[in-house]
């Protein structure tokens, strides 16, 4: 256990460090083995990153962009040619949290599917195809299809992966091309034990965020074929994306990729046994959410001072939790902060913090 970093959060998918945590780790990430300096994204720790990354996800070039929303957007627009509509999930980033950007800046019309829904399904998909063939009087084209695996909208539901190779099967057959925001994509992974790489198949492009997991300040990989990677240096560059040096990112994520499977499993083992224990505590519970990766929902009782529980955890201990919601649940988010202090603390921590937030 790495006893600077005493923290733990139960609230994001990374690590979450401070700004003096992170120059420290990058530091030692340095005296391991140097960080060589990237410029405009060429060399370095960047080339390296992508140079991994295009091998974890099986295709034939990977490429680091500053942000997922424009890994996000470029990836489509190209995929999609002369073909104004795509198909997305009506609760992924793309359609809710992008800011039509699609639209605005590419000219890309989101068509959302799959409503009140935490994914959509092949026969979702044949009914809107067959909705705006029949339903408008000049065909402007669909030419891609998107999928977020896993949801963070969903409480980080994971898609099945039967699911996602029936919609693949049929895209493929009839020449729609598949892009998958897997910001998360780690987590979907761990969950179900299948690679990254198989995920990977199904799809013609794949983004992967550098901060949800990897615990880098932000950034992103694309994924795909050289046909679309190679165009999307000029396309970052006339969109303002290209900046001098990402090393403080590609390092940082490079390092945290190394073992990750590994961690993973390890983490989910610690979070089980750490749940059953503390559901035997009286006042608190916590619910796994059915096909959920690291999210599980945090029930206080009702004659729990739940502000004065947190508030003793946060700053008496350092063990930060999320919000509670209108529903009375509080969103438990399982990352990495979990190797930071032993379960048996932890649990010693929360029977106190139950005890004196009584009423």
């Amino acid at each position: 256990m790495d006893q600077k970093f005493k923290s733990i959060n139960f609230i994001t998918d990374g690590i979450g460090f401070s700004p003096e945590e992170y120059i420290e780790k990058l530091s030692e990430i340095n005296r391991s083995e140097k960080i060589e300096r990237d410029l405009y994204g060429n060399g370095g720790s960047a080339k390296l990153l992508e140079e991994e990354f295009a091998v974890i996800t099986g295709k034939e070039k990977c490429i680091y962009l500053p942000t997922g929303t424009m890994a996000n957007h470029l990836s489509v627009k190209l995929l999609n040619g002369e073909n104004t509509k795509v198909i997305v999930p009506e609760n992924s980033h793309m359609f809710r949290d992008e800011a039509d950007g699609l639209f605005s800046v590419h000219r890309k019309r989101l068509i959302p599917i799959g409503k009140g829904k935490p994914y959509f399904e092949l026969d979702d998909l044949k009914e809107t195809l067959d909705y705006l063939k029949s339903g408008e009087t000049f065909d402007s084209g669909t030419g891609t299809v998107v999928i977020e695996n896993p949801v963070r909208r969903a409480d980080g539901k994971y898609v099945p992966i039967e699911t996602i190779k029936e919609i693949s099967d049929f895209c493929r057959e009839n020449g729609y091309k598949l892009h998958l925001d897997g910001a998360r994509i780690h987590l979907a992974s761990a969950y179900t034990n299948i690679p990254i790489s198989e995920y990977s198949s199904f799809f013609d492009t794949i983004y992967i965020s550098l901060y949800k997991c990897l615990n880098a300040a932000g950034g992103a990989v694309l994924c795909g074929d050289s046909e679309v990677i190679d165009r999307i240096p000029h396309q970052i560059k006339i969109h303002g994306g290209t900046v001098f040096q990402s090393w403080n990112n590609t390092a940082m994520a490079l390092h945290f990729q190394k073992d990750i499977e590994s961690k993973w499993q390890e983490i989910i083992s610690l979070s089980e046994n750490l749940i059953v224990e503390i559901n035997k505590i009286d006042g608190i519970r916590i619910e796994k959410i059915e096909q959920g990766t690291n999210i599980f929902n945090l029930v206080p009782n009702q004659n729990i001072d739940f502000n004065e529980f947190s508030n003793f955890l946060g700053k008496e201990h350092k063990i930060y939790i999320g919000r509670i919601t209108d529903t009375g649940k509080i969103k438990f988010t399982i990352n990495e902060s979990l190797f930071r202090m032993e379960i048996y603390k932890i649990l010693n921590i929360w029977e106190k913090g139950i005890e004196i937030s009584k009423k």
